[in-house]
């Protein structure tokens, strides 16, 4: 820091008033601090991430500055919250377990089988078990509280959801069913069109639908996050558009660097979604970011969609997403044979896939680390990396779901 000694007293002044900052909405934190004090903006930010972090009972004055003074990113990344907007769950063993423990992941939202109502209240029970039979790895996460507790007792959150609303069938109510059985997040449509509206491949791009339109507004009251990941253009649109919260990408990339992919989304959706308070997670498969993943397409490439990402809706409305396994692609056993050959006649042409899929650097469970040293050559502050690596989605939390 350039001035420790301004900087320690501005910790003391935050002990004195802690109940009150800490009830302060994060994004108006800095401005609060600063009034009759002044240090620099790194300092500011670093302040609010070990805020966020600290649960209400924890006084601010324990929390070590030490390293995050360093400045060194391998002690910033085991000290942040860092939280994965979709892992893939499907075949998850020991394997995944070890790769959880590299990850240093603080949680992930797990995307859960959605055929139909039967199939996904099964997949959700299975979940519940797993998390009750693993206590010492896994919390059962329905609020921003319980990733800070992840993070406090070194375990792992997990926010159940599905990557499409076909399990909702023909009745809005089945929704509170899925809530009750633990359902907090929802992406609207996945590729074809749904009883909500339409995909992103879907020919028609006709939007949600009047029944869509409904389920919005049900997940609104519950407290369940409204995600347009592979909805349509204009699905994402009408999403936006009625979604009292903000809505989420929570797993794509940006249409301004990676041009006619049905997956990605405009520089004016991501704006709009922003504005609501919305959330978007750059999604890591290599042949989503760019033609040629393992090649041109780098991690460099990734970290492009991330800075254009920050430059259209703001610091505070960009994180990060995987879209499979732990622990990877390759290590999960995905081939050109089970994997590439498959997806050819599953997604249309304009899916664009490729093998292998991957960028190496994100192919392995501490991929977020590789993602908070390229931010860093970059010239992102300590406080902006942190946002990126998990805050961003702790605040979005916070906002949306109702314990």
């Amino acid at each position: 820091m350039k001035n420790p000694q301004v900087f320690q007293c501005v910790l003391k002044k935050l002990a004195i008033k802690k109940q009150i900052i800490l009830e302060v909405n994060r994004r108006n934190l800095v401005k609060i601090l600063s009034l009759g004090t002044v240090f620099t903006r790194q300092s500011a930010n670093a302040l609010s991430s070990i805020l966020e972090a600290v649960p209400s009972n924890q006084s601010t004055t324990n929390t070590p500055l030490s390293d995050l003074q360093k400045n060194n990113i391998d002690t910033l990344y085991k000290k942040a919250i860092v939280i994965d907007g979709l892992i893939i769950p499907k075949g998850w063993n020991n394997e995944s377990f070890e790769a959880l423990d590299k990850s240093g992941y603080t949680g992930f939202n797990t995307s859960l089988s959605s055929t139909n109502l039967k199939i996904a209240l099964k997949s959700l029970e299975e979940w519940q078990k797993r998390v009750n039979d693993n206590p010492n790895k896994l919390i059962y996460a329905t609020s921003a509280d319980d990733f800070i507790r992840a993070k406090k007792e070194n375990k792992t959150a997990v926010l159940f959801g599905f990557q499409n609303a076909t399990m909702i069938e023909k009745s809005i109510d089945n929704i509170n069913l899925l809530y009750d059985a633990g359902t907090r997040w929802i992406q609207l449509t996945y590729n074809q069109r749904n009883l909500l509206g339409d995909g992103c491949t879907e020919r028609t791009n006709a939007g949600l639908s009047d029944f869509g339109i409904e389920a919005v507004n049900r997940m609104n009251e519950l407290g369940i996050i409204v995600d347009l990941s592979h909805c349509g253009r204009q699905t994402t649109n009408d999403g936006i558009k009625f979604s009292k919260y903000g809505a989420t990408f929570n797993h794509s990339m940006c249409e301004a660097l990676y041009k006619n992919h049905p997956r990605s989304k405009t520089d004016k959706q991501i704006k709009a979604m922003a504005n609501k308070g919305g959330i978007m997670g750059i999604i890591c498969l290599g042949y989503m970011i760019g033609p040629d993943p393992g090649g041109k397409t780098t991690l460099e490439t990734y970290v492009n969609h991330i800075d254009h990402a920050v430059k259209m809706a703001g610091i505070d409305h960009v994180a990060l997403a995987a879209d499979f396994a732990i622990q990877g692609l390759e290590a999960s056993g995905a081939t050109r044979e089970n994997w590439f050959v498959p997806r050819l006649t599953m997604f249309k042409p304009s899916y664009q896939v490729r093998w292998p899929p991957w960028i190496p650097e994100l192919d392995k469970p501490n991929r977020y680390l590789s993602v908070a040293k390229v931010l860093d050559k970059r010239g992102y502050t300590t406080g902006d990396i942190e946002k990126i690596l998990g805050l961003n989605w702790l605040r979005y939390f916070r906002e949306t779901l109702k314990p």
